[in-house]
């Protein structure tokens, strides 16, 4: 999933603060969403991924487990990229030697 252009990035530290705040029980995600000028969806999907991280959820990746799969799907990118350069070089190799012959 990518995020569009016009999607803001909050920091890290903000996201654990809003849901230090929910998880403490004492404003609910839409109070705490209007109180940061925030979607109440975007807290609620930090509230769902903490307690997926926390282990309380099961229902979708941690973030670890997020980070690991992009880093992977880099690395399957790089290979394939690099393979086709290879085969492209094999072949152009194949040529040049059967035509010095």
């Amino acid at each position: 999933m990518s995020k569009s252009s016009n999607v803001k990035a909050y920091p890290k530290e903000f996201r654990e603060k809003v849901v230090q705040l929910v998880q403490g029980g004492d404003r609910s995600q839409r109070e705490v969403a209007e109180e940061f000028g925030i979607s109440t969806d975007s807290v609620r999907r930090w509230v769902q991924q903490a307690e997926r991280d926390q282990g309380s959820r099961q229902d979708g990746l941690r973030t670890s487990e997020r980070e690991e799969l992009s880093r992977l799907r880099r690395e399957n990118r790089q290979l394939k990229m690099d393979r086709e350069i290879l085969a492209k070089a094999a072949a152009w190799f194949a040529r040049e030697t059967n035509s010095t012959r």
